[in-house]
């Protein structure tokens, strides 16, 4: 049985609880990190010595980090389809993945955690703004590849989406400025016709 750890108000694990509600997996899982604790314990930490979530289990199969856990859940159960057989095709949805996670997490981070989980009168909104500024372009490289392809690698939807969809998400409900990307909008639209992205990532940020 597929053994998920994390909360699922966080964006990495809603990468992976999406990724399992699309391909349709059978899985246990189990709350951790946050107000939920458990990080601490060496069970845990056997799992995945940086004390993050997510992690799975798959047999005797042990993943963490979000992105490398749905390029092994679409490769396992989605190949030729969300896992491109083709190494040049799949290059690009691994490189928006990276992207997602290089280019653009250090700022939403930054700005999800200033505006959510801080109090208005702890707020540094110096370092927030500037973070805003850089969320905002990085997403308008994203608006131009989707004006291009529709989806992030191409005309379908493919692993590379994950992380994406999720950070769209994000970026169109946090309480911030943002600039008139109308393929994200779009994208994001076309997103939320699919039933998993609704259960796992159309959640209130908290």
């Amino acid at each position: 049985m597929l053994k998920i750890w994390g909360r699922t108000n966080s964006i990495n694990v809603q990468k992976v609880m999406w990724t399992v509600g699309e391909l349709g997996l059978q899985y246990e899982h189990t709350s951790v990190g946050g107000a939920f604790g458990g990080l601490d314990t060496d069970e845990y930490g056997a799992m995945n010595p940086n004390r993050r979530v997510p992690v799975i289990t798959d047999g005797n199969v042990t993943v963490w980090e979000s992105n490398a856990i749905v390029r092994y859940l679409c490769a396992k159960h989605s190949a030729g389809a969300l896992w491109a057989t083709d190494p040049g095709e799949r290059s690009t949805a691994d490189r928006w993945m990276d992207w997602q996670a290089a280019s653009v997490a250090p700022d939403l981070i930054t700005v999800f955690l200033g505006l959510i989980r801080t109090p208005e009168a702890e707020r540094n909104m110096t370092l927030i703004d500037a973070a805003v500024g850089r969320l905002n372009a990085q997403m308008g490289i994203l608006d131009a590849q989707l004006r291009k392809t529709g989806w992030v690698a191409g005309e379908t939807l493919s692993m590379g989406d994950i992380p994406t969809g999720a950070l769209a998400y994000r970026w169109l409900n946090l309480p911030i400025d943002r600039p008139d990307l109308s393929a994200v909008v779009d994208y994001h639209a076309r997103l939320a016709e699919r039933p998993a992205f609704r259960e796992h990532v159309m959640i209130p940020l908290s």
